[in-house]
């Protein structure tokens, strides 16, 4: 699924994650995912992705595996991230297990773990790029946000 072909900013209020889920997206791509207390002044309210977030955050299975995400980010972490996005639905892993499932990581070696935690602290788009499945690793989502996404999956 393309984001939307044109660039903008959109937002929505979620009472269950108590902030605003906002997103960037431009040339067909989501750039970012935030969970700000306040959206951004131009934000917009209408967009078919936050349709599908709220189905999601009222209990919808959504893996969201088709919305295009720019990935701009080094290649190492890059992998990274695109294993955690195999993570079903519902199901957790732990950061070893993820340094297992990317390409050329030692699962054994504590700098290939530390490369896949600073990607999980990094990760451009959280939700999306479900990093709330790593049990034991760091979410970019705020840790009330992360708490309610797992909670939503039943981890």
């Amino acid at each position: 699924m393309n984001a939307q072909p044109d660039a903008g900013i959109y937002a929505r209020e979620s009472s269950y994650l108590e902030r605003y889920v906002q997103f960037g997206s431009a040339g067909g791509r989501v750039l970012s995912v935030s969970f700000p207390e306040t959206a951004a002044p131009e934000a917009d309210a209408e967009h078919p992705l936050l349709d599908r977030i709220w189905a999601y955050l009222e209990g919808e299975r959504d893996e969201f595996d088709d919305v295009d995400i720019a990935m701009t980010m080094p290649t190492d972490r890059r992998d990274i991230l695109e294993a955690l996005r195999t993570v079903p639905y519902g199901e957790g892993v732990t950061v070893e297990s993820l340094a297992r499932m990317a390409s050329g990581l030692d699962p054994e070696a504590e700098g290939d773990r530390q490369l896949v935690r600073t990607a999980l602290s990094e990760n451009p788009t959280p939700l999306l790029l479900p990093d709330h499945r790593v049990s034991d690793g760091p979410s970019a989502a705020p840790p009330s946000v992360e708490q309610r996404l797992r909670s939503i999956e039943g981890l």
